[in-house]
């Protein structure tokens, strides 16, 4: 089987990510962190390129597209660290989960949901999916993800209704999984970039053996977690996006802290990005049930292949 990008969805990745970086490119960013709030206008925007209405047939006013796409177009989102609620807006956009949410798909409704009893950008939403009752604010370690975390865990599900039993929405695990992604390949072009044009001892610190096996390392993360993703997009099946998710996880974190450490102490500075990547890692991770409850499904499944064990 060949799992290459047909050109129709070649098309769908450059134009999204062309769309993004111009809109929400290195500039538009830092402006993010000096005016906290949601940019509706934005978000309007995305409505109208169809990001949320991707896989909303064309019979509703989609772009009746199938979930590799999303992925491609959430993985664009990684890189640039795009903000806001867009996994819960999208899924609240319909396509086969439920009834949508009027707006949703338009970008003139913003819908946050309860997950891992956190909440996003709680203020800003329209829809809460969930139980996000007595709610209280953290301060988030992503100046550019506003959280809130509900007392009693809230419903993980971003598509239940209240008081529903808790689950979590595998789309939304993938979905989270290619942002993931796309931020950890970002991270790895920075690295990569920052080991090339700087100097040290009158050569590029990319010559050194210890950067050169730190950008190996990344690469070899992202391109696995790539694989991984791509094809729990083709499968949908629940295990297949709980061991992307695992390792889009990994792929993000130690792709951020490892770029952290090519960047030497000018990666830690506030005029660097790249430690909003890893901050937002980190913010994801807890996002959909964090990793435990992943480990735990895929681990659940090798105990059920073994003979003699019991579950």
């Amino acid at each position: 089987m060949h799992f290459q990008l047909t050109d129709d969805q070649l098309a769908l990745r450059d134009g999204v990510r062309e769309l993004l970086e111009g809109r929400f490119g290195h500039e538009a960013l830092r402006a993010a962190l000096d005016t906290p709030g949601l940019d509706r206008a934005l978000w309007r925007e995305l409505g109208e390129a169809g990001f949320f209405a991707l896989r909303l047939p064309e019979a509703e006013g989609g772009v009746g597209l199938g979930l590799p796409e999303a992925v491609l177009a959430f993985e664009q989102a990684g890189r640039v660290l795009l903000p806001g609620p867009l996994v819960a807006t999208h899924l609240a956009a319909g396509a086969g989960e439920g009834a949508g949410v009027p707006g949703a798909a338009t970008g003139e409704t913003v819908v946050t949901a309860v997950q891992g009893g956190l909440v996003e950008w709680l203020d800003e939403a329209d829809v809460v999916r969930g139980d996000a009752s007595g709610a209280v604010p953290l301060r988030s370690v992503d100046p550019l993800t506003p959280l809130h975390r509900v007392p009693d865990g809230g419903v993980t599900d971003p598509l239940a209704a209240p008081r529903a039993v808790p689950r979590t929405a595998p789309l939304a695990v993938l979905l989270t999984a290619a942002e993931q992604l796309g931020s950890a390949s970002r991270t790895c072009e920075l690295a990569v970039q920052h080991a090339r044009a700087r100097e040290q001892f009158g050569q590029p610190v990319g010559a050194f053996q210890a950067v050169k096996h730190l950008c190996a390392g990344m690469l070899e993360r992202v391109e696995t977690a790539r694989a991984a993703v791509y094809a729990a997009a083709v499968t949908a099946d629940p295990l297949d996006i709980a061991a992307a998710r695992l390792l889009a996880d990994e792929a993000a974190r130690r792709g951020a802290r490892d770029c952290l450490q090519v960047h030497g102490g000018m990666g830690f500075t506030w005029e660097s990005d790249v430690h909003l990547h890893l901050k937002r890692a980190w913010v994801r991770s807890c996002r959909s049930g964090d990793v435990t409850e992943s480990e735990e499904m895929l681990a659940a499944d090798l105990l059920v292949e073994l003979p003699g064990v019991a579950v």
